[in-house]
């Protein structure tokens, strides 16, 4: 489970930010919070994309393809992974995509 790995690689308590997909409330989810109190779910309200930072993320990696030409759907598929790992490679814009968006984090 991917929040295992989350406990393993991080210190100290973790709050994982989720959309409010039914399918990140399944009773699985509950119990293994349950036994790792130092993770902690908070939900982005639904159909709020405003309080969203991966719509910000989205918007980079959108413009970032927009800009680019490539011949078929096979050089287009290759380039999308590229789009966002330049975006999650850089603290500077992630932070950008978590200060565009209505939510009170703040951000060191």
């Amino acid at each position: 489970m991917y929040f295992r790995v989350l406990l393993r690689l991080l210190r100290g308590p973790v709050i994982l930010m989720l959309d409010d997909s039914s399918t990140h409330k399944e009773k699985a989810i509950e119990q293994f919070l349950d036994k790792h109190p130092r993770l902690r779910i908070e939900y982005f309200p639904s159909y709020a994309p405003q309080l969203n930072p991966d719509e910000g993320i989205w918007s980079l990696a959108k413009r970032e393809l927009a800009n680019s030409c490539p011949k078929d759907v096979d050089e287009l598929t290759e380039d999308i992974p590229g789009s966002i790992d330049g975006i999650r490679n850089s603290q500077k814009e992630l932070r950008g995509c978590i200060a565009q968006s209505e939510l009170s984090i703040p951000l060191r």
